[in-house]
């Protein structure tokens, strides 16, 4: 795994069929505008690949599974247009893997924030750790989770995701997310999640092709209007992380300060 300041994003595919897209960053697991885009256009690739039939999506280490836009270039960001650019990239992360023909299986090692939540709420099925704990920290930092909302909102429904979001300096337990939907499995921890997963993934490689394609359609039926959705959502917040709250926070945030 290459430790680079800008962290990396791999693709790799097994002989039975199964693809694994993993990004990396060494703050957290975060995700600035280029690791966005790669695991964008990864999530394509897997798609466009005909010997796939199931693709995993996770990340490196064994603490966070991702900790959300990159902190360091929401604050480089000096007008809306730019913005609206940088919010975008979850937003086409999120409409790839709905779009995709194939399963998605998200592997969540450690703790999800802000789009860490949106990506794991973006995949079909969810296996995590009991160290998964969640956090929607975007209204303290004088945003909100709006791209990310559609989809984590399909997962847990409103109720669970007003708390979420409300509650915006609170982690909420892998048990609440496993209870609210938004995990399918919670393991004990990492071996025990890798052994189901690869047991997970085999089972799906041994499936039709056509009838997992068929599935994907229906799970993701009612989303077809993402794409303008998701697209106004992050002008939304492309404009609202301009403020000088926003600002503000971001820089108590990097310094420790909160």
């Amino acid at each position: 795994m290459p430790a680079t300041d800008n962290g990396n994003v791999s693709f790799t595919k097994t002989d039975n069929g199964v693809a694994t897209i993993s990004f990396y960053h060494p703050a957290q697991n975060s995700l600035p505008a280029s690791l966005l885009n790669q695991l964008t256009e990864n999530i394509i690739q897997a798609d466009n690949d005909k010997d796939i039939r199931a693709i995993v999506l996770k990340s490196e280490g064994d603490r966070t599974f991702c900790a959300g836009a990159s902190f360091d270039e929401l604050l480089q960001i000096k007008d809306k247009e730019a913005g609206a650019v940088f919010f975008a990239g979850f937003a086409r992360v999120i409409n790839a893997c709905r779009k995709s023909s194939k399963i998605i299986i998200a592997r969540v090692q450690g703790k999800a924030v802000g789009g860490g939540v949106g990506l794991a709420a973006a995949a079909d099925y969810c296996l995590a750790t009991q160290f998964a704990s969640i956090k929607l920290s975007e209204l303290a930092i004088g945003i909100g989770p709006f791209v990310i909302s559609p989809a984590v909102i399909r997962k847990i429904g409103l109720p669970a995701f007003s708390q979420l979001t409300i509650r915006a300096s609170d982690f909420q337990t892998a048990q609440w997310a496993l209870d609210k939907g938004l995990y399918n499995e919670v393991y004990a921890d990492i071996t025990a999640l890798d052994t189901a997963l690869d047991e997970l993934t085999q089972k799906l490689a041994s499936y039709h092709p056509d009838a997992l394609a068929g599935l994907k359609q229906i799970l993701w039926e009612g989303t077809e209007d993402w794409d303008k959705v998701l697209t106004k959502r992050a002008a939304i917040s492309g404009e609202l992380v301009l403020s000088s709250f926003t600002q503000q926070a971001l820089q108590r945030f990097l310094s420790g300060n909160r």
